[in-house]
């Protein structure tokens, strides 16, 4: 029988989504939560998308395919009983044999906070930038790099990874009195590409990047770019879209608003 599982975790003390030798994973959590509640059961446990350390997850999606059928409901609550508290199943439901959680998706959105104020609560949710900021700057460069661009100076090399030339759907600013909050949402993005775009929009609100400067990050690679990449601590993957689920039905958790 296979699952379909909305999760929402805490990254702050994983070493990312994915299993790694010898690291805490919330992967990992997942699937000895699985082996606690079907004992000697192979399974399957895959995850829509790779977070990195320390980065958090309102809305991760995954499957399980396991050869035993539980009440979707019974299910999600002797798998919560067995995991930390820092992670969550918000919900389980039925899902198609051939549904594979990573490559169905045909969307993901990431959200970043970035704080305009000492928090005393969210110090692991947000990216606390002292300067004062220019968000009208700073939406001047979501506008450039929205859209078609070849975004490998915004990444790590990976070996056999996806094409870095790639589509940004969404890029914006919603600014609050505490917060600036940038979303971005693509059928796929690069490793480290939110938190390096990120990190150049800063800038750019520092007034420390031209508009000029940051459309040639686009046609040659740049060490600052790297030099400049956000800290983990305030990127969240928000969401994850699947061909006729009806955009936000179930899978948009609210963003973390405990700061206002």
């Amino acid at each position: 029988m296979k699952y379909k599982l909305l999760v929402e975790y805490d990254g702050t003390r994983y070493s990312g989504w994915q299993v790694q030798k010898d690291q805490i994973t919330v992967q990992g959590k997942i699937a000895n939560a699985v082996r606690e509640i079907a004992p000697n059961m192979k399974f399957d446990l895959q995850g829509a998308g790779r977070t990195d350390r320390g980065v958090h997850a309102l809305g991760q999606v995954a499957h399980l395919d396991i050869n035993q059928s539980i009440d979707c409901e019974k299910l999600k609550f002797k798998l919560n009983d067995e995991l930390p508290k820092d992670v969550n199943i918000i919900y389980v439901e039925k899902a198609s044999p051939n549904f594979h959680a990573r490559k169905d998706a045909i969307a993901r959105s990431y959200v970043y906070q970035i704080s305009k104020r000492r928090l005393a609560f969210a110090k692991n949710y947000s990216w606390w930038v002292k300067d004062n900021l220019s968000v009208d700057r700073m939406r001047d460069v979501c506008e450039l790099y929205k859209g078609v661009h070849d975004f490998a100076s915004f990444s790590e090399k990976e070996k056999d990874g996806p094409s870095t030339k790639l589509k940004l759907d969404v890029m914006n600013i919603q600014e609050t009195e505490s917060l600036i909050l940038l979303r971005f949402k693509s059928r796929y993005f690069l490793w480290k590409m939110v938190r390096r775009l990120t990190g150049i929009i800063v800038e750019a609100g520092r007034r420390k990047v031209s508009l000029d400067e940051a459309a040639k990050f686009l046609e040659r690679p740049s060490p600052k770019i790297a030099e400049l990449t956000a800290p983990p601590s305030g990127l969240f993957l928000e969401n994850v879209y699947y061909s006729g689920v009806e955009e936000g039905e179930g899978i948009t958790p609210p963003l973390l608003t405990a700061t206002e």
